[in-house]
């Protein structure tokens, strides 16, 4: 047997992707603490703490407006099955920490989607995870966004679209006064 053959298979570890935006982020370089574009080994019986505390928290924000300690992230594996997840709390007392569109106040805690939306404050969290095999360790790979992770242009229009394709407002002779149309009547 060559040493290749002898070598035990090497497993990948399931890996949270964080990608952190704050509107004045280049202005009070918040996120100077943390270590961005490079893969952080966590042990599975550690709590990943986020925070502006540099003595408890791992991933350190520097912002007086964050909480000592904002929120932790567990890893865990699911009762009876092979899946590894995390588990995401509200360590804050004074501010709400909305996940998608669930919000949690202080200790409340709920399992982290597999893609979702961390906010707090002024701050937008995407948080991916990617599955991986390793039982005694996870990883953290932190991204920085340039634009805000929560796009208000990406709202749906609620101006109704007429069927022949003219906006009423956009024609020169209609005057400026919402006009309702039923969908069986014609223009």
């Amino acid at each position: 047997m060559t040493s290749f053959e002898e070598d035990e298979t090497e497993e990948t570890a399931t890996c949270l992707h964080m990608t952190f935006y704050h509107p004045c982020q280049q202005d009070k370089m918040m996120f100077r603490c943390l270590n961005f574009c490079k893969r952080e080994q966590v042990r599975a019986d550690e709590t990943a703490k986020f925070g502006r505390d540099s003595n408890v928290c791992h991933y350190n924000l520097v912002d007086t407006r964050v909480s000592r300690i904002q929120f932790s992230l567990q890893f865990y594996r699911k009762l009876n099955s092979s899946e590894f997840c995390f588990e995401i709390k509200n360590m804050s007392k004074k501010t709400k920490l909305t996940v998608d569109q669930t919000e949690l106040g202080y200790l409340n805690k709920i399992d982290l989607p597999w893609k979702c939306i961390i906010c707090f404050g002024d701050y937008q969290i995407l948080a991916e995870i990617q599955e991986g095999e390793a039982m005694d360790y996870f990883e953290t790979h932190l991204h920085l966004a340039k634009v805000p992770i929560l796009q208000e242009s990406c709202l749906p229009s609620l101006q109704p679209i007429p069927e022949k394709g003219i906006f009423p407002s956009l024609s020169p002779s209609h005057d400026k006064r919402p006009i309702e149309i039923d969908e069986n009547e014609s223009c």
